[in-house]
């Protein structure tokens, strides 16, 4: 394989990871916070229609990515209000908002099914994108693409250097600490859920947006649930989760090179060759638990009683 043909794959690759990272990226600060919501792939359809809908109708890709994050973060309050403040089961309630959202997104979307638009271009940056190999590989790609690059710094500095990032931390490890020093836990465990909920319905606008200018009924394709997997895959630390979305995003393009390039694989076995590698990686670092809780926040999914 010569040059030529590695960019287009690489440059897929990046594509298809950038959904996956900032759902993902999402979920890492939820679940930081103490909460477990399971409720990724409705957030992300909600996002997608919703995008699509108002870019389609407005002529703007922009505010179509706001309200996919508006919806996505809409969503995630109605999560937040249901396990915070009544205090249902966390995994119930996230399956339940999933389902939600698969039947929310039909619903709305019935009037677009068959519609496109312009997606989202790629930039295009005088000199760098010229130099050969490294141009069209590191400077051609949308703005979206560098801003889950730009995302995963601001995360970096805020666990790693933040006062606040130590705050959320503690109130994932020992929110009855945090609350009898005065940190109003639930008021930041909604903060957190509801920028999850962004982030979800921002990957969801992507894909409508971007990766395919069209609304499609379920057009996630279980991405949600890859991005779930893809925070415990990294341990609860960013730099992995971008890692794990990039080899998540090269498997699943995998499956429409992998005949081109040489792989005589049938394509059933390459559609499901992303879920497979899934439920491989979850069972692999679930051999030793040790690997999992060593990073895992101690009160996840457990609902807190403030006295």
């Amino acid at each position: 394989m010569n040059a030529e043909q590695l960019i287009p794959i690489l440059a897929s690759t990046v594509a298809a990871a950038t959904p996956l990272a900032y759902a993902a990226f999402g979920e890492l600060v939820t679940e930081r916070a103490g909460v477990l919501n399971l409720g990724v792939e409705g957030m992300m359809l909600v996002g997608a229609v919703a995008g699509f809908a108002v870019a389609s109708q407005s002529g703007s890709l922009t505010l179509g990515f706001a309200a996919g994050m508006v919806c996505g973060m809409a969503l995630a309050a109605l999560f937040a209000m249901l396990t915070l403040s009544l205090h249902t089961n966390q995994v119930a309630t996230g399956l339940a908002l999933t389902l939600f959202g698969v039947g929310l997104s039909a619903f709305a979307g019935r009037n677009f099914v068959g519609q496109t638009l312009t997606g989202l271009q790629p930039l295009t940056i005088p000199v760098l994108g010229d130099i050969p190999f490294l141009g069209p590989l590191l400077f051609h790609f949308d703005l979206m693409v560098y801003g889950s690059l730009l995302l995963l710094a601001t995360l970096l500095w805020f666990f790693g250097r933040s006062r606040w990032g130590l705050v959320l931390r503690a109130v994932g490890e020992a929110p009855a600490a945090a609350h009898a020093i005065g940190y109003p836990v639930t008021r930041i465990r909604y903060l957190a859920v509801l920028f999850g909920g962004a982030m979800s319905g921002l990957a969801g606008a992507y894909l409508s947006l971007a990766i395919t200018p069209m609304w499609v009924e379920g057009m996630s394709s279980g991405r949600g649930w890859i991005a779930l997997a893809l925070v415990v895959f990294a341990t609860w630390k960013p730099l992995r989760v971008l890692f794990g979305a990039y080899l998540f995003g090269g498997v699943t393009i995998l499956q429409f090179y992998g005949q081109g390039i040489g792989l005589h694989v049938p394509s059933q076995w390459l559609s499901m060759l992303p879920y497979l590698v899934t439920i491989g990686v979850l069972v692999l670092i679930s051999r030793n638990p040790k690997t999992i809780l060593l990073n895992q926040p101690m009160s996840l999914g457990q609902p807190f009683h403030p006295h």
